[in-house]
């Protein structure tokens, strides 16, 4: 049976938006308020069709550049970055899946339900690989690690956001190999990442210790 016109733009349509997705959930995972920044920008100053009104309106784009601020600090402190991974455990996969939802919403060829999936499995994935390697990096005496790999994050993010933008299929498949070397390093990584809940676990209890003597 020859494919019509309509389904062969739908196939188009399809192909195209299921790697921003997954491109766009990988992002979410290592930072998700730079994601909706930048995609948001991209948006709201005309450079991508791709991008749903919602996420161009001025109170998300502000509300997601002050928290992104706030990361760029708080991710570049030992110890506070492992904090800050912890409370956005959730944060992230959702982010990954809300903005799947919406691409492909505004896309029209993909199901809601599919791309916040794809976006937030994605999201959960490059989150464990960041926060893990960050757990692996506070075990360093020296502060000067938590800076690079965090300067590196913001830059790598950006850098292949953009990208997804105009190349999305080329930037998925930069995403998956970097998700898949980080998921491999994070192996590497385990005692390290123990050594950390250890020392984590042992101030805890000084703290304990300290709070009951008089």
């Amino acid at each position: 049976m020859p494919t019509t016109p309509a389904a062969r733009l739908a196939t188009i349509a399809f192909v195209s938006v299921l790697p921003l997705v997954f491109t766009s959930g990988w992002a979410s995972g290592i930072n998700a308020y730079a994601v909706v920044l930048l995609l948001g920008l991209f948006g709201a100053t005309g450079m991508s069709d791709d991008v749903p009104q919602t996420l161009q309106r001025p109170e998300v784009l502000i509300a997601a550049g002050v928290l992104f601020l706030c990361e760029a600090v708080a991710d570049k402190i030992p110890y506070v970055d492992s904090v800050w991974d912890s409370v956005h455990t959730v944060v992230r996969p959702l982010a990954g899946a809300w903005v799947g939802a919406l691409l492909a919403g505004h896309s029209g060829s993909l199901s809601d339900v599919t791309a916040g999936l794809v976006g937030g499995s994605t999201a959960l994935a490059s989150h464990t690989v960041k926060a893990g390697t960050r757990m692996a990096v506070n075990t360093s005496p020296e502060p000067f690690s938590n800076f690079v790999l965090s300067a590196a994050e913001d830059l790598g993010v950006g850098a292949i956001v953009a990208f997804a933008m105009f190349h999305p299929r080329a930037a998925a498949i930069i995403a998956a190999v970097l998700l898949a070397g980080g998921l491999l390093t994070l192996v590497f990584l385990i005692s390290r990442i123990r050594r950390f809940l250890r020392r984590r676990a042992q101030r805890r209890e000084e703290r304990r210790l300290a709070s009951r003597s008089p």
